[in-house]
């Protein structure tokens, strides 16, 4: 679990709840009982972490996107995202209500 740990970068009790709460993780125990993570656990473990931290998803989402992901249904693509980061469509809605308050500071000079 240590190691699992180390390469992941999260603490070991996260590892044991996402066990826990999400179900897909099933490590092998030794015969001391201690955790042994397969190749295939820890790729698991950082798409958990991807989801979660990154994508900012719960952990009832993440389940869902590994069942997804073990259907081999394709994730749906994410929005366009202009350069700041936004989805393409916020981006043009905040430029467009800029445009709008320029124009009535504009009006009220």
């Amino acid at each position: 679990m240590g190691e699992a740990s180390r390469v992941a970068q999260v603490p070991p009790h996260t590892l044991r709840y996402w066990e826990e709460k999400i179900g897909f993780l099933r490590p092998a125990r030794r015969n001391s009982g201690h955790r042994r993570y397969t190749r295939e656990d820890l790729e698991t473990i950082l798409f958990i972490k991807d989801l979660i931290q990154r994508k900012r998803m719960t952990l009832p989402g993440a389940r869902r996107a590994l069942i997804e992901r073990r259907r081999g249904v394709k994730p749906a693509a994410p929005a366009e995202t202009a350069a700041n980061g936004l989805p393409a469509s916020t981006a043009k809605l905040l430029r467009e209500l800029k445009k709008e308050i320029q124009a009535l500071v504009e009006e009220l000079k």
